[in-house]
C-alpha cells in the first residue's frame, strides 16, 4: 500500500502566501504580535481553516485553534499540532508559520483522504511566541498552560507602550474561552531547526527529545564616573570592571567543571559611554541556557552568588532583574519514538536533537505529552531574511508530521 503523504504544492503556496503577509516598503517581514500586520495573518489562516470546515475558536489570550472531529471521535482529547505566526523583525518566512501550516495541512490530507482516526486533531497557532512586541517570549503557551495569570499577562505593556489586551480588542481577536478549554492528549510542534546541527551533518529530520532551560536577565551595576587618567585603580568605582570579573567568573566556572551550560552577554549600555571617562553604570543582558536540571540550577547558583559577592565589597551598587527563568525539558519518549518511526518509514536520515531555542512545546509540555520535530536550516540562519529551507526539506519535515500524527492517531488509550 501507497504511502499517504501531503500536497507539497498545497503546503509551499501558502508558506509563501502566509510569508508575504507583514512586508513593508523595504520588503522586511515585519509581522509582530498583535499589530495589523499580524491581524491580516491570523486573517489568512482562518480563511483557510474555514475553506476546510473546521471548528475554529479562540481563546481570551487571542490563542487560534481549528479541530477536525467527526461523530465517532467527538469528546475525545485531540491531538494538536502547531506553533505561532508572529514573527522577528526582518524575518524569515519558516519559523513558526511552517509549523502551523504543516498541522493544518495534516488535517486537510487526512481529512480529503477519508482517514478515520480515534480523536480528533486541533491546529494551533499561539500569540506572541516571539515576544518582540511583548516582551517575555512565548506569552501565548504559556498562558495556555496556566503557568501564568491570564489577566496578569492581559496587562503587559509593550515596547511602543501599548497595553497587550488592548491591542487584542483593537485587532479583534479578544476571544471569549479561557485559556486552556481544549485539554490536548498529546502536542507536536513541527519547525525549522534554527540552528546548524542538521544542516552540517546532512541529516534530514531531527527528533527533538529535549529542549534547555532559559534564563534572561538585565542587571545593572553602577559605580562613579570619574577620569581615566588621574583615578587610581584603588579608588575606582569602575562597574565595567565589576563586568568583566563577573562574566570571567562564568565562563571559568563553567568551563573548569564541565557544565553543558552556555553564557551569553548579548547587549551592554554604558554610560556617560566616553572614551576618556570611568562609566558610572553598565546595563546588560545575560542569557544562560542548560538541557540538563543540575547544568541550569548550578548556573543559576552560581550567578546569584557571584552577584551578592560583588555587591557586598561595597565599591558597586547591582540590580538584576529576571525577566524568565525556565527550565528544562524533557519531552515525551512515546511521541520522540513515533518520529523516529516515521523518519524510518519515509527512508529520511534522523537523529535525536536537543533543542537550543525556546518554543511553545516547552509550554504546553506542561499539560500534555509534547515532542518536535526539526528540519535543517541552511547554515543554522533564522530570525533573519537569509533563513532557508528548501522546498524538499519542508515536504519532508511535514510528511513526518502527518505519518506520526497517524501513528498517534491510530493508537487506542
Amino acid at each position: 500500500m501507497e504511502q499517504l503523504k501531503i500536497n507539497e504544492d498545497r503546503l509551499l503556496n501558502r508558506i509563501n502566501e502566509l510569508g508575504e503577509v507583514g512586508r513593508n516598503d523595504k520588503g522586511q517581514l515585519i509581522r509582530l504580535a498583535l499589530s495589523d500586520e499580524d491581524k491580516l495573518g491570523r486573517d489568512l489562516l482562518i480563511s483557510w481553516f474555514d475553506e476546510l470546515g473546521l471548528k475554529v475558536e479562540v481563546d481570551r489570550f487571542g490563542n487560534v485553534f481549528a479541530t477536525w472531529e467527526e461523530e465517532h471521535n467527538k469528546g475525545r482529547k485531540p491531538l494538536m499540532l502547531g506553533s505561532h505566526i508572529d514573527s522577528v523583525i526582518d524575518a524569515g518566512k519558516y519559523d513558526g508559520s511552517y509549523g502551523v501550516l504543516s498541522g493544518l495541512e495534516t488535517v486537510q490530507t487526512l481529512k480529503e483522504n477519508n482517514v478515520k482516526t480515534n480523536r480528533p486533531v486541533t491546529i494551533a497557532a499561539f500569540t506572541n511566541e516571539e515576544g518582540v512586541r511583548f516582551p517575555p517570549s512565548m506569552l501565548g503557551s504559556l498562558v495556555y498552560s496556566g503557568d501564568l495569570d491570564i489577566d496578569k499577562a492581559l496587562d503587559t505593556v509593550g515596547i511602543d507602550g501599548l497595553r497587550l489586551g488592548d491591542e487584542l480588542e483593537r485587532i479583534g481577536y479578544a476571544g471569549q474561552n479561557e485559556p486552556g478549554f481544549i485539554e490536548p492528549e498529546a502536542y507536536i510542534e513541527l519547525h525549522i531547526e534554527q540552528g546548524p546541527v542538521l544542516d552540517t551533518e546532512e541529516l534530514e529530520i531531527g527528533a527533538v527529545h529535549n529542549l534547555q532551560g532559559n534564563s534572561r536577565r538585565e542587571i545593572i551595576f553602577t559605580g562613579e564616573a570619574n577620569h581615566a587618567g588621574s583615578t587610581p585603580n584603588y579608588l575606582r568605582k569602575d562597574p565595567m570592571q565589576a563586568v568583566t570579573y563577573f562574566m570571567s567568573t562564568l565562563y571559568n566556572y563553567i568551563n573548569k567543571n564541565g557544565l553543558d551550560t552556555v553564557a551569553t552577554l548579548g547587549s551592554i549600555q554604558l554610560e556617560p559611554n566616553a572614551a576618556t571617562i570611568i562609566p558610572s553604570k553598565a546595563t546588560f543582558t545575560l542569557d544562560m541556557r542548560s538541557p540538563t536540571e543540575k547544568g541550569f540550577h548550578e548556573a543559576q547558583e552560581l550567578v546569584r552568588n557571584t552577584l551578592k559577592e560583588i555587591e557586598e565589597e561595597g565599591k558597586i551598587g547591582v540590580q538584576a532583574t529576571e525577566f524568565a527563568i525556565f527550565e528544562p525539558v524533557t519531552f515525551d519518549k512515546t511521541i520522540v519514538e513515533n518520529i523516529v518511526a516515521a523518519a524510518g518509514d519515509l527512508k529520511l536520515s534522523s537523529k535525536l536533537m536537543t533543542s537550543g531555542a525556546g518554543h511553545d512545546a516547552q509550554m504546553i509540555n506542561r499539560i500534555a505529552p509534547s515532542a518536535m520535530i526539526f528540519v535543517p536550516s541552511k547554515d543554522g540562519v533564522s530570525h533573519n531574511p537569509l533563513e532557508y529551507t528548501s522546498p524538499e526539506q519542508l515536504v519532508n519535515g511535514a510528511n513526518v508530521l502527518l505519518l506520526t500524527s497517524m501513528r498517534l492517531l491510530n493508537t487506542n488509550k
